[in-house]
C-alpha cells in the first residue's frame, strides 16, 4: 500500500530539480519552443487495456464458462484500474514540472524511415494529452464498473468487455500518439470498435444496420483527414507552381545518387524544417516566428485556394464524421441501437470528442487561416441549433440525449473554432461528466421501466428511483447552464468568446454566432427538463409488461438489476440464461414462494425499482463531477481575479491562443452576458416545467395539433435521413448499378474478347506447330528412317554381293578420274 505514494513523492522530488537544460532553452528562444522530457513507462497506459482486451479475447469464453461472469469483468476492470494509476501517476508528474516542461515523449521504435523522415511508435503528452488520458481513462472505468450491472445477463459477457477494453486501447492511441500516424491508427481503431460496439447485437438487422451506418459515414470523414494530412506534408517540403510540385531545396531533403545529402535547413532558433509526422516538431516548426514556416503556409496556394485553408478544412471534414456534425452527424442518433453503457462511453464521453481533439491539437494551423476558423465555428453552430431542435419533439430518452451529444458537440466546435480553445476543451470534459451520466442514468431508467425508452410510457419514477433521479436532475442542471453546475461555465466561456471574436473571417459572423448559439443554448435547457419531467414526475405510466417492441429495443439485457448477482455467480451462459427465464416467465406460486413475489411482479411490468450499487455509484460519481468541475477548474476571472485553473494548464499546448485577436470588454458587459446565460437556462426550465410536470398539461398536444405539419417535420428529424436515401444512397446505388453493368458489358465483354483472341492464337499456333515444326521434324525422321530402311537391304550378308559392289565401286572410281583429267 505504500509503494503508490512513495512513487509519487519521488517523482515529484525528481521533477524539482530536473530540466535545468530545457529551462536554459525555453529562455534562449522563449516558450514557443516545446521541448520534450523522456517519460519511458508512457505506454502501460494504453498497454493495460489492449492486455485486457488480448485476454478476454483469447480466454474469455473458457474464464466465463469455468468461474461465471466475474472473471471476464474483473480482467476488464482491472486493467482500466491499472491504466488509471499510471496515467495519475503521470499527471502529478506533470503537475509538478514547470510549464515549459509538460512535454512527455515515449519513443518505442521506428515503423519506417526514409531519409530524414522518420515515423516512431511513439507516445506523447502534453497538458492537452494528459486532460484528454485524464478522461478516458477514469471515465471509461466508471463505465466499465456500471456494464458490470447493466450487462449481467448477457451470455457474450466476455466479448462487451473485449469490445470495450479494446475501444479504450484504441481511443488512448488517438489522444496519446505523439504523431499523425500513431493518431489515425487510434483515430480508425475506435470507428472499428464503435462499430462493433453499436453492432454489439448484430442478430438484430437494425442494429446490424446501425453499426454498419457508423462504419461507412466516418469513412467519409477519414477521407477528408487524409488529403488534409497529404497537403500539409507536402507544402512543408515544396511548393505549386502552374499546377505542379516543386520541391524546395532543404526542406524535401531529396537526394541526388551520388551526391551528398543536402543539409536540413534549420531555423535561427536550432528547429529543424521540413516535413515531419511529429505534432511538436510541427507545432516548434510554426511557433518558431524566426523559421518563417507560418507565413510560407500563409502564402502558399492551391487551385487559387490558401493551402492552409485547404489543410485545416480537409482535417475538419475528418472531424465532421468522428464528432458528428453536419453533414455527417445522421450516424449518431442510430447509435444509440448499441448497450446504454456503449452510449455513454464511445458517443457522449470520448470519441465523439476526437474531431474537437483534433482541431485543438492543431490549433498553431487552424489559427493560421480565418476562412478555416470560420467555417469550424459556422458549422459547430449550425449543428449546435439543428440537432437542438430535434431534440424538442423526441420521445426515446436515448434519442433525445443522442442529438442533445450533437449539439454539445457543436457548441465544442464553436468554442476551438472562434479560438478559445481552452473553452472547447473545457466544455469537453464537462460534458464527458454530465452526459455520461445523463446516458447511464437514462440506462437506468431503462431497466427500472423494463426496457422501455419511450418517455410517454415512464412518469412517476422519483419515488421509485431516486439516486436515479437526483444524480439525472444534476446533470440536467449542469447540461442547461445554471452557475451552480458545470456546464454553465464552459458554454457561458465559449458563448462569450464567439461575440468577442476577432478572428474570423468577418467581424460581425462572431455575433450571429452568439445569438444562434444562446437559442440553441435555451433550446438544450428545454428538452433536458422535458425529458427530465416526463421521466421522473407524475404518475408511472408503464407496467403493462414486456411488449414485443420493448423486447426488441433490448433482446438480450434482460432486468439486469433484478438478478445480476445471480447472473455473475453463474458457471457459464447457459446457467445465466436459465437464470433469467427463470425470472421472466410467469409461476405458480404457493405459500412458499411469497418471497420472490417482488422479483416476478416487476419482471412482467410491476413497479419499478433502484438499480443496483454498482450503477448507482457511478451515476453519483458523475453527477458530483458534473456539477463541481466547473468552479475548480474554470472559475471566470471576473470573479476570481485570475485565469481558469484549466487555461493556465492547457496554456503550453495552445500556443495559438495568444495570437487569436478578441475584442475588448469591460467587466459590466461579461456579467450582462452571464446574466443572460442564466436566464436562458431558467427561462428554458420554466418553460419545460411549465408544459411538461407531471404530464398535466395540455398545451403540448394541442401545440401539435394546431402545427402537424412542423412537428412532423422536426419529429421526423426534418426528414435529412429520407433526403440522404433519395440522393447519396440512391445515387450510390444506380452508380454501382452502372458499374455492374459496364463489369458484365464492357469490362468482361472486353476481357472475355481478349481470352477469344488468345485463344484464337493459341489454335494458330498450336495448327503451325502441328503441321509446319513437327511436320519438319517427323519429316526428317521418316527420310532418315526410310533411308536406312533401303540401306539395311545391301547387308546381305553374302561375300559375293560385296566383292562385286567393291568392283563397282572401283570401276565408277575409274571412270571418275578419267573424267576428271
Amino acid at each position: 500500500m505504500t509503494t503508490l505514494p512513495l512513487l509519487l513523492s519521488a517523482i515529484l522530488a525528481q521533477a524539482e530539480h530536473a530540466g535545468e537544460a530545457a529551462a536554459a532553452v525555453a529562455e534562449r528562444h522563449g516558450t514557443e519552443i516545446a521541448q520534450a522530457a523522456h517519460v519511458s513507462w508512457l505506454w502501460l497506459i494504453p498497454f493495460f487495456p489492449l492486455l485486457g482486451s488480448a485476454i478476454n479475447t483469447a480466454f474469455g469464453p473458457r474464464l466465463q464458462k469455468r468461474y461465471g461472469k466475474r472473471a471476464a469483468h474483473t480482467v476488464a476492470v482491472g486493467a482500466m484500474v491499472l491504466s488509471c494509476i499510471v496515467a495519475e501517476v503521470a499527471f502529478w508528474k506533470m503537475f509538478a514540472t514547470p510549464e515549459h516542461e509538460r512535454f512527455f515523449e515515449d519513443h518505442l521504435w521506428t515503423m519506417w524511415q526514409s531519409g530524414t523522415l522518420k515515423v516512431d511508435l511513439s507516445f506523447g503528452v502534453d497538458p492537452l494529452g494528459m486532460l484528454m488520458t485524464m478522461i478516458v481513462t477514469h471515465v471509461a472505468t466508471l463505465i466499465h464498473i456500471y456494464s458490470t450491472g447493466y450487462m449481467a445477463d448477457e451470455p457474450a459477457y466476455w466479448r462487451f468487455f473485449l469490445w470495450l477494453n479494446l475501444f479504450v486501447f484504441s481511443m488512448l492511441l488517438l489522444v496519446m500518439g505523439s504523431n499523425f500516424v500513431v493518431m489515425f491508427f487510434g483515430w480508425e481503431g475506435v470507428g472499428l470498435c464503435s462499430y462493433g460496439l453499436i453492432a454489439f447485437w448484430y442478430t438484430d438487422i437494425e442494429k446490424a444496420k446501425a453499426g454498419l451506418k457508423a462504419f461507412v459515414v466516418n469513412r467519409f470523414g477519414d477521407f477528408g483527414f487524409v488529403i488534409g494530412l497529404f497537403i500539409l506534408f507536402w507544402s512543408l517540403s515544396g511548393s505549386w507552381q502552374d499546377n505542379r510540385y516543386v520541391p524546395d531545396p532543404g526542406l524535401a531533403n531529396q537526394k541526388v545518387l551520388g551526391a551528398p545529402a543536402p543539409a536540413p535547413r534549420v531555423s535561427p532558433a536550432g528547429v529543424q524544417l521540413g516535413p515531419t509526422m511529429e505534432f511538436r516538431e510541427l507545432r516548434n516548426q510554426i511557433s518558431d516566428e524566426s523559421s518563417g514556416m507560418s507565413e510560407r503556409l500563409r502564402d502558399l496556394t492551391l487551385w487559387g485556394m490558401p493551402v492552409i485553408a485547404l489543410i485545416c478544412i480537409g482535417f475538419f471534414i475528418g472531424a465532421t464524421g468522428k464528432s458528428a456534425q453536419i453533414p455527417l452527424y445522421v450516424w449518431l442518433p442510430d447509435a444509440m441501437a448499441g448497450p446504454t453503457p456503449v452510449s455513454a462511453l464511445i458517443h457522449a464521453a470520448t470519441m465523439v470528442t476526437a474531431g474537437v481533439y483534433m482541431v485543438a491539437r492543431l490549433n498553431f494551423l487552424f489559427a493560421l487561416s480565418p476562412l478555416a476558423m470560420t467555417v469550424v465555428a459556422t458549422v459547430g453552430c449550425l449543428t449546435a441549433i439543428f440537432a437542438a431542435s430535434i431534440g424538442f419533439f423526441q420521445y426515446d430518452i436515448k434519442k433525445v440525449l443522442a442529438y442533445s451529444t450533437v449539439s454539445q458537440l457543436g457548441f465544442m466546435f464553436i468554442g476551438v473554432g472562434v479560438g478559445a480553445y481552452w473553452a472547447g476543451i473545457f466544455h469537453l470534459m464537462t460534458h464527458a461528466f454530465f452526459k455520461a451520466c445523463l446516458f447511464l442514468g437514462s440506462g437506468s431508467v431503462i431497466l427500472a421501466c423494463h426496457h422501455e425508452q419511450d418517455m410517454r410510457k415512464m412518469g412517476g419514477l422519483a419515488k421509485y428511483t431516486p439516486i436515479t433521479r437526483w444524480t439525472y436532475l444534476a446533470a440536467c442542471w449542469a447540461i442547461a447552464g445554471f452557475p451552480f453546475a458545470s456546464g454553465f461555465y464552459s458554454k457561458d466561456e465559449i458563448l462569450w468568446k464567439a461575440w468577442t471574436a476577432g478572428g474570423l473571417s468577418t467581424p460581425w459572423i462572431g455575433h450571429a454566432i452568439y445569438v444562434v448559439g444562446a437559442i440553441a443554448a435555451l433550446g438544450t435547457s428545454f428538452y433536458m427538463f422535458r425529458s427530465y419531467y416526463m421521466t421522473f414526475t407524475g404518475e408511472y405510466r408503464g407496467g403493462h409488461g414486456h411488449e414485443d417492441k420493448e423486447r426488441l429495443e433490448d433482446p438480450h439485457a434482460m432486468a439486469a438489476h433484478q438478478h445480476a448477482a445471480a447472473a455473475v455467480t453463474a458457471p457459464n451462459d447457459f446457467a445465466a440464461t436459465a437464470d433469467v427465464v427463470a425470472a421472466t416467465v410467469p409461476h405458480q406460486h404457493g405459500p412458499d414462494h411469497a418471497h420472490d413475489t417482488h422479483v416476478h411482479e416487476d419482471a412482467h411490468g410491476g413497479v419499478p425499482h433502484e438499480s443496483p450499487n454498482s450503477m448507482t455509484w457511478v451515476l453519483a460519481a458523475l453527477a458530483f463531477a458534473a456539477v463541481v468541475s466547473g468552479i475548480i477548474f474554470g472559475l471566470p476571472a471576473l470573479w476570481s481575479g485570475h485565469e481558469p485553473l484549466l487555461e493556465k494548464f492547457l496554456a503550453p499546448s495552445l500556443p495559438a491562443a495568444e495570437k487569436v485577436p478578441f475584442a475588448p470588454a469591460s467587466h459590466s458587459e461579461e456579467l450582462l452576458f452571464q446574466f443572460l446565460g442564466v436566464a436562458i437556462a431558467a427561462l428554458g426550465w420554466i418553460t419545460a416545467r411549465t408544459l411538461y410536470v407531471d404530464a398535466k398539461s395540455q398545451v403540448p398536444a394541442r401545440l401539435k395539433e394546431s402545427f402537424a405539419r412542423a412537428w412532423a417535420v422536426v419529429y421526423n428529424k426534418y426528414y435529412v435521413d429520407e433526403l440522404y436515401g433519395a440522393t447519396v444512397i440512391r445515387f450510390s446505388l444506380f452508380l454501382s448499378r452502372v458499374l455492374y453493368w459496364i463489369d458484365q458489358n464492357v469490362i468482361d465483354s472486353f476481357v472475355n474478347f481478349m481470352g477469344w483472341v488468345g485463344r484464337s492464337v493459341a489454335y494458330v499456333d498450336a495448327a503451325f506447330d502441328n503441321y509446319v515444326v513437327d511436320g519438319a521434324v517427323n519429316g526428317l525422321a521418316d527420310l532418315i528412317m526410310n533411308g536406312g530402311r533401303t540401306l539395311r537391304r545391301v547387308q546381305t550378308g553374302h561375300i559375293q554381293a560385296y566383292l562385286f559392289g567393291a568392283l563397282g565401286g572401283a570401276i565408277v572410281f575409274v571412270i571418275l578420274q578419267y573424267v576428271i583429267r
